[in-house]
Parts: structure tokens; C-alpha cells; sequence
């Protein structure tokens, strides 16, 4: 197992967590290389047919951990010319990675263009043109996508939906023929496939379904007119279980069966794009406990890990199960467990019962390996976490932690 306990001791892998936070301090992200390979592993043998796994390199950008992905002959999905960056450093093979996002400047465009990476996912008739014209001023054809928006509801987190005509993502269903047609006059652009992402956190896989027949209904219809796809891609937002009580992981093996019988009838090469699936419960966030507090009824377990290294509970209010490192069978509180940022939002959990873990001693936020240090902050001037990669019975820093120096970089006076 990634994250087990042994004699009352939490281990990462085959090493004790203590002995990483002796050597590291607190806060600290803990990651698991063993279960990044084996969720990959997993993902990548459901399907049977031509496919590519692109990494959502914002679920985690560590260079460390996306050279684990790149090793296993993974791409990138990536946002920003940063992200990109990243991943031709971390090894990544350019033809494998894929370009999303609602709003690509002109240098992030080019960047792409140079780099000769698989396709562009463009999101507007603006951005369209805008590909076109840098494609025209770098003498080259930009591989394009559209990413068509099916207004197919995910079912999810309203703030991590993106498939419904709400949101701010991709071109409405409607719309999308039309725009194909013009980009196929565009003479710097060349259609290289479809592309669609419906939300994050599906543990229910059947939207992905809905969503891929009408987008096959999309492509039948463009055939018609003479447009033919190499690629399709099926974006991410396949889910993991946060809260062992409540949530199922979704079966891969059923959501390949799915997307394979949606686009059967194309010859075209599937991409993916998942990234809390392979990386999500293969993180912890250790943190000291600092305080103890009551006022009045209401307890406080107050740690020294924040909402600036760890987002998602004040954002989304989502649950992540938090436990003790060193289990004691010591008497159980109810308590909010909160960090030192000036903020009532700034907690990882509320109202939740734990083993009471004494002052000096740590608890482990389980769940923390997509989104956790991608979304961290210096607010409250407080300097990043280090992060840590672990490898059977060893570990090593992949992130130094910040230093008070770090957080006044590029700054005058």
C-alpha cells in the first residue's frame, strides 16, 4: 500500500512518515511513486485501442512527478506557456502534449507552434484567428482542435464544472460545425482533432458517455463536408475517493468500454487527459500540531499547515480525511482542525472527529497529490512547502522548501 499504517506508524510506501519530517519539517508534501505508476498502469491497459495519456500537468507540476508520466510514456495536458515549459524540462515528448485553456496569448501560441507540440485546443473564433496569424508569421501550420462544449451536466462541484453552456470553456455544440468549416479555409491552420472535457471529479463515468456520442454525432455530420480527424480527445475528470464512507471510484475498465464503443465506428487515435486520477491519494500533507484551543463548546486543533498550502477545503469546502501519524488510540475530539492564515476560511476540516494528537505531533491531510501544492500561495507572506517524492524504501526533496530570501525575490524597494 502508498500510504498504510504499521505498529501504529504511518509509512509512505516503506518509509516512516516521521522519519521524512524529522529530516524535512513541516508543512510537507509526501508523494508516492508507486501509486502514480500504478494508477497509470491501470488507466493505460483499460483501453484497447490507439491512445495517449496526457498528463494534466495542473493536478501536480513537479517536475519529479511529471517525469515519472513521462518515463511511462505519458504526454501533457497543459494551460500556460509555464506548464509547457515544464514539460519539455521534465522530458515530456512534444508530440504528446496537448494545449488547452480559454485565453493563450500570442508568445504562449508561438511557444507551442515552435515547439511542434500535438495539437492546440483552441476555445474561440478569436483564438482561432489568433493561431492562424502567429501560425502565418512563423511561416508554419498550427495543428488545431476545437474543444467543443456538449452542455452535457457532470453532475459535480459547480466551480470544477466546465461542459455546460454556462461555463467559460470551449465552443457551444452549435457552433461548432460552423467554426470547423472556417477554420478548413484558414491557410495556416490544420484540423488535427476534437476535443472536449466536461467537468473534474466524475466518479459517475456515464456524462463522459453522453457527452462522447454527441460529439460523434458532430464529427459524422463534418465528415459529410470533407473534415477528417487523426485525434479525439476525451479530456479528463475521472474522480478518486476523498471520503471512503460516501465515494466509489469509478470503474475504468467500464469508462473505456464506453468511450471505445462512442467512436468505434472512427479510425482516429483517443487522448486522455487525466490528472487526479493518477496523482490524487498518491499525496499527503503532513503538518505539526501547534495548538490546542477551546472557546467555549468549540474546539480547535491548530496546525502548522495553512489554506495557502493546501486550497481546496476553503474553496470547494471539500473533505479531505485527516488522521494522526502516530497512532495512540488516544481519546477521539471533535474539533475544526485550522491553520495560521488571517482568515475564518483557512481550515481543513470543521466539526471533525479525531484521535486527539497532542501538541508537537502531526496529522497527515490524505488526498493532497492534484491540487494541493499547484494551487499553493504565499499569502500571509508565508514561504511554500517542500515536496517530497518517495521510492520503495527511500525518498528525496523534489522541491526544497521556500526560504524567507524566495518570498522577496524580484522585489525593490
Amino acid at each position: 500500500m502508498d500510504f498504510h499504517y504499521k505498529d501504529g506508524q504511518l509509512y509512505a510506501e516503506d518509509v516512516k512518515v516521521k522519519e521524512i519530517v524529522k529530516e524535512v519539517g513541516t508543512p510537507v508534501y509526501i508523494y508516492s511513486k508507486a501509486h502514480f505508476v500504478e494508477q497509470f498502469n491501470k488507466f493505460d491497459k483499460a483501453f484497447k485501442r490507439e491512445h495517449t495519456i496526457s498528463f494534466a500537468v495542473k493536478a501536480n507540476s513537479n517536475l519529479a512527478v511529471i517525469n515519472v508520466f513521462a518515463k511511462l510514456g505519458a504526454g501533457a495536458d497543459i494551460v500556460s506557456k509555464g506548464e509547457l515549459f515544464r514539460a519539455l524540462k521534465a522530458g515530456v515528448d512534444a508530440k504528446k502534449i496537448v494545449f488547452s485553456g480559454v485565453a493563450k496569448r500570442d508568445d504562449e501560441i508561438e511557444y507551442a507552434i515552435e515547439n511542434d507540440i500535438m495539437m492546440i485546443n483552441v476555445e474561440s473564433e478569436d483564438e482561432l484567428e489568433a493561431v492562424n496569424r502567429v501560425a502565418q508569421k512563423l511561416s508554419k501550420k498550427a495543428r488545431i482542435s476545437l474543444r467543443v462544449n456538449p452542455d452535457v451536466d457532470p453532475k459535480t462541484h459547480p466551480y470544477i464544472s466546465t461542459g455546460l453552456k454556462k461555463n467559460k470553456f470551449g465552443v457551444p455544440h452549435n457552433e461548432a460545425f460552423d467554426l470547423y468549416l472556417k477554420a478548413k479555409e484558414l491557410p495556416n491552420i490544420e484540423i488535427y482533432g476534437i476535443q472536449f472535457h466536461i467537468g473534474s471529479q466524475l466518479l459517475d463515468t456515464k456524462p463522459i458517455y453522453d457527452a462522447s456520442l454527441k460529439i460523434a454525432e458532430l464529427m459524422r455530420a463534418l465528415s459529410d463536408k470533407g473534415i477528417e480527424f487523426k485525434v479525439v480527445d476525451v479530456g479528463g475528470g475521472v474522480g478518486i475517493v476523498y471520503n471512503e464512507e460516501e465515494d466509489k471510484e469509478p470503474s475504468i475498465d467500464d469508462y473505456a468500454k464506453q468511450v471505445e464503443e462512442a467512436f468505434k465506428d472512427f479510425n482516429i487515435k483517443l487522448v486522455f487527459e487525466p490528472g487526479r486520477f493518477l496523482v490524487g491519494n498518491g499525496g499527503i500533507l503532513v503538518s505539526e500540531v501547534i495548538y490546542h484551543k477551546t472557546n467555549g463548546d468549540k474546539k480547535f486543533l491548530i496546525v502548522d499547515a495553512g489554506m495557502n498550502d493546501l486550497l481546496r477545503p476553503s474553496l470547494y469546502n471539500a473533505y479531505h480525511k485527516i488522521a494522526p501519524v502516530e497512532k495512540q488510540n488516544r481519546e477521539e475530539i471533535v474539533c475544526d482542525i485550522v491553520g495560521p492564515i488571517c482568515e475564518t476560511g483557512d481550515f481543513f476540516g470543521r466539526d471533525y472527529k479525531i484521535e486527539d494528537v497532542p501538541n508537537g505531533e502531526y496529522i497527515a491531510v490524505f488526498s493532497a497529490g492534484a491540487y494541493g501544492f499547484t494551487m499553493a500561495s504565499n499569502y500571509n507572506s508565508r514561504p511554500r512547502p517542500a515536496e517530497v517524492l518517495v521510492d520503495g524504501d527511500s525518498f528525496r526533496v523534489v522541491r526544497e522548501r521556500e526560504t524567507l530570501e524566495d518570498l522577496i525575490k524580484g522585489e525593490t524597494i
